[in-house]
C-alpha cells in the first residue's frame, strides 16, 4: 500500500505540472505563438499521460482507503502522504469535469 501510495503521489504531481502546461500553452497559443512550454517534447507527452492517468489512479486509491477504513484496517501510510492524495482527488475531478 505504501507503494502505491508513492506512485499515486507522483501521478498527483505529474497532473499538477499537466495542468500547468496547458494553461502556459493555451496563453503562448492566445499571443499568437505557437512555442511549446517544454522543448523536449517527450517529457512533456510523459507527463501529460502520467498527470491524465492520476485520475484514475486516484480513484482506485481512495476506494482502497475507504474500504481499509470501513473495516479499520491500518493503512501505514504517512499522514501527508495520505491526505495530499486524498485532497488532490476532488480537484482532479473538478478539473476534469469542470474546466
Amino acid at each position: 500500500m505504501r507503494f502505491f501510495a508513492k506512485l499515486v503521489f507522483l501521478c498527483n504531481c505529474c497532473f499538477i505540472i499537466a495542468a500547468i502546461l496547458r494553461v502556459v500553452e493555451m496563453r503562448n497559443s492566445a499571443k499568437g505563438n505557437s512555442n511549446l512550454a517544454l522543448k523536449f517534447q517527450p517529457l512533456e507527452s510523459t507527463v501529460v499521460i502520467l498527470g491524465y492517468g492520476a485520475i484514475l489512479i486516484n480513484l482506485v486509491f481512495v476506494l482502497m482507503v475507504l474500504y481499509r477504513m470501513a473495516f479499520k484496517r491500518t493503512t501505514g501510510i504517512p499522514r501527508n502522504l495520505l491526505w495530499f492524495n486524498l485532497l488532490m482527488f476532488p480537484v482532479q475531478v473538478y478539473y476534469l469535469f469542470f474546466t
